[in-house]
C-alpha cells in the first residue's frame, strides 16, 4: 500500500459536514465528472444480491478519463464495486454504504484510486480520483477545518 494510501481514512461525519464536503465545487476532482449509467447500477444491485431498483441515488465519478482503456467502456461504480469484491470488502458492507443514512468521507481525494479494474475486461483503471453518491464523499482540503468552521456557526 502506498504511503498517500496510508494517510487517506474513511470516517462517518455528520450531515452538515458531509452536504460541505458533498457539495463543494471541488468534491470531484480531475478533468471529467459524470454518473453511472442506470444499466450499470441495476448490474451493481445484482452483484450485490439487492433488489433491483434499490439504488436510485445517482453514483457519481471523476477522473482524467472517462473511458476504459482496454474496451472502451465508460468507466462506472461498477467497476468500483467489482474490485472492492476482490478482497477489499464483502456485498453486505458495499450495500450497507451506499443504501445507508450513515454519512462517510475519504480524507483526501487521491491522485488515483488504486487497484481498480475494469469489470467488463480487467484492464487496471489507473486515473479514476473519485466517486460519490448520497452518502459517500472525498473532501478536497483540511476536513478538519470545515468540522471547526460548521462548529462556530450559529445553528
Amino acid at each position: 500500500m502506498s504511503e498517500r494510501a496510508l494517510r487517506r481514512r474513511t470516517i462517518e461525519v455528520d450531515d452538515a459536514v458531509f452536504r460541505e464536503v458533498y457539495e463543494s465545487p471541488a468534491s470531484l476532482p480531475g478533468r471529467h465528472r459524470w454518473t453511472t449509467p442506470e444499466a450499470d447500477v441495476r448490474r451493481i444491485e445484482d452483484v450485490l444480491g439487492i433488489p433491483s431498483g434499490s439504488i436510485g441515488a445517482p453514483l457519481w465519478l471523476s477522473g482524467d478519463t472517462r473511458d476504459c482503456p482496454g474496451c472502451g467502456r465508460q468507466i462506472s461504480w461498477l467497476d468500483i464495486v467489482t474490485s472492492a469484491l476482490d478482497g477489499v470488502h464483502g456485498p453486505k458492507r458495499i450495500a450497507e454504504v451506499i443504501l445507508g443514512d450513515r454519512k462517510f468521507v475519504n480524507t483526501e481525494a487521491p491522485h488515483a484510486i488504486e487497484g481498480l479494474r475494469c469489470s467488463n475486461c480487467g484492464t487496471a483503471i489507473a486515473d479514476l480520483r473519485s466517486f460519490k453518491c448520497h452518502n459517500w464523499a472525498y473532501a478536497i482540503g483540511d476536513l478538519q477545518a470545515v468540522v471547526a468552521e460548521l462548529a462556530e456557526q450559529p445553528r
